[in-house]
């Protein structure tokens, strides 16, 4: 591992160099920073003339003289090697630092992946629930209008604002059921309009669509079935003719148009 900076502790740096003259603590700081970006791996004395820039034989006696003071000398073979025991120390310290500091943040992250930290981590938030797709519900809403009266586009509108708790197919059937009513199918209003007056509140229109045409019998009786609704009358449909019979008053006769 390369360490870019070196741990300079000033205070002992200045104690141990009081003496140096200002070229040799140069010298001394050149040294340091060589050994430094060696790895605190052991260097040769050509090694230090070079790094020091030695020209002349007094700036190689310079370099010896701060060689021999500050670095542990050691021979291989036919050279001269040199170390620095604080500067090998250090590095060796910063290098174990990091490793063991890499290797937690490996093991945390494991334990978070694998869930082994779990009763410590903070919980993991449950996903939003998707709202229902209003879009489909308006499509079957549409698709099952026996008279789709106005523009669809704004009936999309006005079906998303007003209608996000409504069976799709029930209130098509509510509608079905009201604009069978309206004999001339000019009144018929705009489904947009219908939706956007809530007019499947309407109490005329409250009827079960299930039921909107259901059989019921005369007092004579006979069987009819009811096949639409006009204010005070049921439409019906009796022997195969359409007539009209009053909702309330059943000795009424029925009547072939109102």
């Amino acid at each position: 591992m390369k360490l870019p900076s070196i741990p300079l502790f000033t205070d002992t740096f200045t104690a141990e160099t009081v003496h140096l003259s200002n070229e040799q603590v140069g010298i001394y700081i050149r040294l340091l920073c060589f050994a430094w970006t060696k790895n605190a791996k052991p260097f040769k004395e050509k090694d230090a003339m070079r790094i020091c820039q030695c020209r002349t034989k007094d700036c190689e006696l310079r370099v010896m003289e701060v060689l021999t003071e500050f670095f542990i000398i050691n021979k291989k073979g036919d050279d001269f090697i040199f170390t620095h025991k604080r500067i090998t120390k250090e590095y060796e310290y910063l290098q174990k630092y990091y490793v063991n500091k890499s290797e937690s943040g490996k093991r945390g992250a494991l334990k978070r992946w694998n869930g082994a930290n779990s009763e410590t981590m903070a919980p993991i938030p449950s996903p939003i629930p998707i709202p229902k797709n209003n879009n489909n519900n308006f499509d079957i809403f549409w698709d099952n209008l026996s008279n789709k009266k106005g523009s669809k586009k704004m009936a999309k509108v006005k079906y998303e604002k007003e209608c996000k708790d409504q069976d799709p197919i029930q209130l098509a059937k509510i509608f079905n059921y009201y604009s069978g009513k309206i004999k001339d199918k000019t009144f018929i209003p705009h489904v947009a309009t219908w939706i956007n007056q809530r007019r499947f509140e309407d109490e005329d229109v409250k009827l079960d669509p299930k039921k909107a045409t259901f059989i019921t019998k005369l007092d004579d009786g006979r069987e009819f079935k009811v096949i639409g609704d006009f204010g005070n009358y049921f439409e019906i449909l009796l022997d195969g003719q359409k007539w009209y019979k009053h909702k309330f008053k059943n000795d009424e006769p029925l009547k072939k148009d109102i």
